[in-house]
């Protein structure tokens, strides 16, 4: 059990946080932070008096504290529009940034178009980080993944294996139920790993897909694995569509828990994250997906794959895109 977790932003995939963290006996306090509701200075003053004393971060916060006797726990809950409430974390974890909303023709944002945007949010949750909790290992969700997480590295210049971002959690555990579901067999005999960014040229390892220990191939065919591996890939899209508003948060949240539990309970456990490469896979210096240790040294190990010649061009393919994506969010931090 750590003494504090941050979590920051309250939305969705903050609140499902916030509930299993106080469920999972994680941490004795939690800080919540998200500026919601903002004051728009267009409103009537009255309306802006009421949004000033309105807060997300406090409601959420409240109404988990009023349910802990229900469950017996003794957890501290913290919430603010500001900064304030992360003070002192041992762990931090990021879900901010502007989701995914349908434009009037009914298609949605793009991942990297919401770059911009999330740019600025995330300048402010690396200052936010620096000021009240700047030794916390950092776990971030936010997206488009890989240039937020590697936007909080170049702010926050912390050591590699303080943060991570999680991705590669997610989209492992969606080819698993997948090919679990196609299979016909239990999701716990599957393993199966997605290497790359989070996006669309993500990476299913097909060649280290196993259930039960068999190679996956000896219960699917190949036609039903290519339909299985893109539909891996666009299954974020796919959730965005079918509800119409934002994106996943259970999944997500989820996933990020698993992460969390790795370090807290410093189990050493082989988990796909997004973590900066230091020249593992022929790559430098850019945060990608790939299995990693997780421990309470926080990533503490790179685990390198024997990947087939198709899996290795799709990597450095995969690989390309998320340095396209940081060539630009350099150029917007030269250029604010």
């Amino acid at each position: 059990m750590l003494n504090k977790i941050a979590l920051i932003g309250g939305g969705y995939i903050g609140g499902v946080l916030a509930q299993e963290i106080v469920q999972r006996g994680l941490a004795r306090e939690i800080g919540l932070v998200d500026p919601a509701p903002l004051v728009n200075s267009a409103d009537p003053v009255d309306r802006q008096q009421v949004a000033r004393k309105q807060s997300v971060a406090k409601g959420k916060c409240l109404d988990i504290a009023e349910g802990l006797p229900t469950i017996g726990r003794d957890v501290r809950l913290v919430g603010s529009k500001d900064y304030s409430a992360i003070e002192g974390a041992d762990l931090v974890i990021n879900t901010a940034g502007v989701p995914r909303r349908a434009r009037p023709d009914g298609t949605f944002p793009s991942r990297e178009e919401l770059l911009s945007v999330n740019l600025k949010v995330t300048s402010e949750v690396a200052e936010g980080i620096m000021r009240n909790c700047p030794d916390a290992t950092i776990i971030s969700i936010a997206n488009p993944l890989d240039a937020i997480v590697y936007t909080l590295y170049k702010r926050l210049n912390c050591p590699r294996n303080k943060l991570m971002g999680m991705a590669g959690q997610l989209d492992s555990g969606r080819y698993r139920y997948f090919i679990a579901d196609a299979a016909k067999i239990s999701v716990e005999n599957v393993s199966a790993l997605v290497l790359g960014g989070h996006g669309d040229t993500m990476v299913p390892v097909r060649s280290s897909c196993q259930i039960a220990g068999i190679p996956v191939s000896k219960f699917l065919d190949d036609a039903t694995l290519r339909a299985i591996e893109d539909r891996t890939r666009k299954a974020g899209g796919e959730i965005v569509g079918l509800l119409g508003f934002g994106s996943a948060f259970v999944s997500p949240a989820w996933a990020a828990l698993e992460m969390a539990e790795a370090l807290i309970h410093d189990k050493r456990k082989i988990v796909p994250v997004c973590a900066k490469l230091d020249g593992e896979y022929g790559v430098n210096g850019l945060f990608v997906g790939v299995p990693a240790i997780l421990g309470k040294n926080g990533v503490e190990e790179i685990v390198q794959l024997d990947l087939t010649d198709a899996e290795k061009e799709a990597f450095a393919n995969s690989v390309d895109d998320v340095r396209k994506t940081c060539d630009e969010v350099d150029r917007m931090m030269k250029n604010p």
